[in-house]
């Protein structure tokens, strides 16, 4: 996904969530073996996840930490070869540039840009990377696009992997499945969902990436997409969506806590938000409705202008705008468009006999009520709950590690295998100044 949002203070206070179980570490006297897969040249097809996006950004650290390159050095106890990925030059290490956590202020988190040392050829376009590649995830890439060719112009993510020929000519899955790949993982149409309900289910015209795949069209592409990497009986795994509303970037700005704000910063006694919802009506928001997280950075919650003078999102004659919350109604359509996806998904994996990571019941378990890991807490809590980085949407290294396990588990249980599972406890959450 593209760059989310600037510099934010929320108003929220910095808890702890408890948690309610645990992970245990490898038992002693495990020996690796590939079982029946092919583990020597190994894939990784799919999005900003898998390209190892985080706070709001793509840069060296986090393309280091992506949980394909997690899992490819456990593959290599099991006849896993070399898995590159398009990194950064270290004089380029920012990439597009990120958030960085700068201070706390009376227990709010504040926000700052990192600018330097980015990798820019030109503003929207970066550094070309021509080398071979493994790691094959472009930040952005929907499932729906991936048989675009023009997709490669618009998303500098793909623009950056491909020759300058191939710029506009060449779809996603052409490229992902030229590789000669003995075996891939897949993790593709999260996208297909979240652009939607982060634009509060407004989708905007001209921008393909705001819009909701229909579920034939996801089921059509999905499966060529799957027929194409598993030619030859190749083998491989694929993922789940996750429930996208239940992660921080729908959680954490709370109505509660908008409430609270107010009353705190104005002393007036605020009883209500009132939204604007996608069928243009106007109401009070509930509990049920979510508001996107950078609404608590936008400084619009009570403010006047010549145009309105009543104060925004405090009057129902000015409420909040559709694009910054999702109401109850569109959070169920998301949450069942998900549970088709990933209907069709399972019954993809079953006939083409794959191993299947279910990431949508793990991070609903990460949600609620959370794990212990080796005695470290991990929970979706906005900043302080170790799995999700500062943009709310995409993992820390102690999340990628965490989910390159659930993926070796997947693949040990279908194919016998039995690769090693990652120390999740050496890596990091966010990155406290």
């Amino acid at each position: 996904m593209k760059r989310i949002f600037k510099n934010i203070a929320l108003y929220i206070g910095i808890l702890s969530t408890l948690v309610a179980s645990s992970c245990k570490p490898e038992i002693e006297g495990f020996q690796p073996t590939s079982g029946e897969a092919d583990f020597s040249k190994y894939i990784a097809v799919g999005n900003s996840l898998t390209a190892g996006f985080a706070d709001g950004g793509l840069y060296l650290e986090g393309q280091q930490m992506a949980f394909p390159n997690l899992i490819a050095e456990q593959l290599r106890e099991v006849g896993g070869r070399d898995f590159r990925s398009p990194f950064f030059a270290e004089n380029e290490r920012n990439g597009s540039g990120y958030l960085q956590l700068k201070e706390l202020v009376n227990g709010q988190p504040v926000m700052e840009d990192v600018t330097d040392n980015l990798a820019y050829r030109e503003p929207g376009k970066l550094s070309k990377h021509m080398g071979d590649i493994e790691n094959l995830g472009v930040p952005g890439m929907r499932l729906d696009l991936s048989t675009q060719d023009w997709f490669g112009a618009l998303n500098m993510y793909f623009e950056r992997l491909l020759p300058d020929t191939d710029v506009g000519t060449k779809t996603y899955m052409q490229f992902a499945t030229e590789k000669n790949h003995t075996f891939f993982s897949f993790w593709l149409g999260n996208n297909d969902v979240l652009g939607y309900a982060m634009n509060g289910a407004v989708t905007n015209e001209g921008d393909p990436t705001t819009v909701l795949t229909e579920t034939a069209t996801f089921e059509q592409v999905y499966r060529g997409f799957i027929l194409a990497l598993t030619a030859n009986e190749r083998k491989g795994v694929v993922a789940t969506i996750p429930d996208v509303t239940a992660i921080p970037f729908f959680t954490t700005v709370t109505r509660e806590a908008l409430i609270a704000a107010v009353k705190a910063a104005s002393g007036q006694d605020v009883q209500d938000i009132y939204i604007e919802t996608g069928s243009d009506t106007r109401r009070a928001a509930t509990d049920e409705d979510l508001f996107v997280l950078p609404f608590a950075s936008a400084g619009l919650l009570g403010s006047t202008s010549t145009e309105n003078p009543l104060p925004y999102g405090l009057h129902p004659d000015h409420p909040v705008e559709s694009k910054y919350v999702l109401d109850d109604g569109e959070v169920t359509t998301i949450q069942a468009r998900i549970k088709a996806f990933n209907n069709i998904i399972e019954d993809i994996a079953e006939e083409e006999d794959l191993a299947l990571a279910d990431a949508h019941a793990y991070l609903n378990r990460i949600q609620n009520p959370g794990i212990v890991y080796n005695g470290v807490a991990v929970n979706a809590s906005f900043i302080t709950g170790n799995a999700f980085s500062l943009d709310g949407v995409h993992l820390t290294p102690m999340g990628n590690a965490l989910i390159a396990n659930l993926f070796i588990e997947a693949i040990n249980k279908q194919y016998s295998s039995r690769i090693p599972k990652v120390d999740a406890s050496k890596y990091r959450g966010v990155k406290f100044p």
